[in-house]
Parts: structure tokens; sequence; C-alpha cells
């Protein structure tokens, strides 16, 4: 009897993620080094050529007839409400850093099954980076097993802020609160990070939605961290995409971290 495609080992299903992310590495490597036109989407924010073209390659690599498809750049089949498996995926997470030549953007796919994030990817091509990890099998950076940051107290923390919510001032509240502030792009990469230790927590203080942080807080998970949404938000696949606030740290971290923002 043949396996049925929803009941496949995780294995299977990274080996997927892996395959995805590099062919839309290949394909971004032509947009890279060079001057990169961006236009304004209706809400303001800037979309490219790649941010277009990587919607369609991770598609044809991950897309398979049973399962759903949540992504920025596609518009939203309500479908997916009634998949058991659904691809929750950010094409180009950070434009504004990447049409600036900032290397803080990355490309992220996450595989939810039920509502819960259980395998996912984050590739950041300018840094050399592939984050890959599920429940079952750990996280690896470039195929090196890795974790989250043992850090349990808030003093000297580093903690990673949405360079945008830095700009505007938003965090200068936290100044004084002993932790170091580190501004940085696409949230899907500061969670990436922090999955792997690079950085102790990391929170938001403006609404994400799914494919921002899907395949970040399913790393995060994976590599014996946690995270929490604001209302108490632990699935995902939703009608509305938008999570209203994101904690992410281990236990003990993360419980300061929520403190001093509430």
């Amino acid at each position: 009897m043949s396996e049925k495609k929803e009941d496949r080992p995780m294995d299977a299903d990274l080996q997927r993620i892996e395959q995805a992310l590099m062919a839309a590495q290949k394909a971004v490597v032509p947009f890279m080094g060079g001057r990169i036109v961006s236009e304004k989407k209706a809400g303001g924010d800037p979309v490219t050529q790649a941010d277009i073209l990587l919607d369609k390659v991770l598609k044809e690599a991950l897309l398979e007839p049973s399962e759903g498809w949540l992504s920025e750049e596609t518009a939203d089949d309500w479908s997916r409400l009634k998949r058991k498996r659904v691809w929750v995926v950010d094409p180009l997470d950070g434009t504004r850093e990447f049409v600036e030549g900032i290397p803080e953007w990355c490309i992220s796919v996450a595989l939810i099954v039920e509502g819960h994030p259980t395998a996912a990817g984050i590739c950041n091509p300018a840094a050399g980076q592939i984050f890959l990890g599920s429940r079952s099998s750990g996280v690896t950076l470039n195929g090196r097993p890795v974790r989250v940051s043992p850090k349990a107290e808030l003093a000297g923390a580093k903690i990673l802020a949405s360079r945008s919510e830095v700009r505007r001032g938003e965090w200068k509240r936290f100044e004084g609160a002993g932790f170091e502030i580190i501004p940085m792009g696409s949230v899907a990469y500061k969670l990436a990070l922090v999955s792997a230790g690079r950085a102790d927590g990391m929170f938001t203080l403006v609404p994400k939605s799914e494919w921002d942080v899907a395949a970040g807080v399913c790393l995060v998970e994976a590599a014996g961290g946690q995270w929490e949404a604001a209302e108490q938000r632990r699935s995902f696949n939703q009608p509305n995409p938008l999570l209203n606030g994101l904690w992410v740290a281990n236990a003990e971290l993360l419980s300061s971290l929520k403190k001093i923002t509430d």
C-alpha cells in the first residue's frame, strides 16, 4: 500500500523545504548586488520582481493538490482553511533591507499541519545561511545542530528589535532596561537567529502576519525555545492571519520580556 502524502515522515517534509529554499536561493541571485527596482503595494510596503518570482518558485517546488497555500505575494484562497496541511510562506521577508542592500532579509517557509507549525526553513542568501528544523529533528544552521540561548536574565541579554520600530523611537522606553537592543530587518530572520542562539530573544511591538512568523516560531520551538502572541493565540492558518504582538526566547527570559512590555 502506498503511503499517504499527508502522513509522510517529517524528514521528507524537511527535505522538500530545503530543496525549495535552494531553488529560491538560486533564483534570487540575479537580483543581488545591483540596483533593485521596487514598487509600492496597496498598504505602502515595497515589492520587487524578486518577491513575485520567489513566490512562483516556492509554490512550484512545494505545493501539492491536497495542500493549502498562504503567502504574502499570493491572493488568499480560503480553501486553505479546509486543508490539513498548509504552506505558509514569505517569499522575501525584509524587502526594504533587500532593496537597500542590507543583508537582513530572508526566504521563509513553514508547513502547518492542523493549525500547528511542524517543519520550517529560513534562508538568508546574502549571509549564506539556511536554518532548518522540525519538532522531531531539532534545528540546524547550515547542517550543524543549534539551540536557543540558555540566558535566563534580562540584564545583558541581546534582544533583536525591528529596525523600523527603533527608527520611529518606539524602543526608547526600553533603553534603561538593562538589555542590549539590536536593530535588525526581517522578523523571520530575527526569529531564525534566536532559534540558533545567535541572540537571546526578540519581540515586536506591531502586528505581524502569519507568513512573517510561522517558520520562525516553528524553529524556535524546535530549538527548545518558547513564543507567545497577544490574545494567547497558538494556532496558524486562521481566517485572519494577523498576530497582534509576538515575544520569543527561552521560558525564563520570555517571562521577563513579557513583564517589561505589559
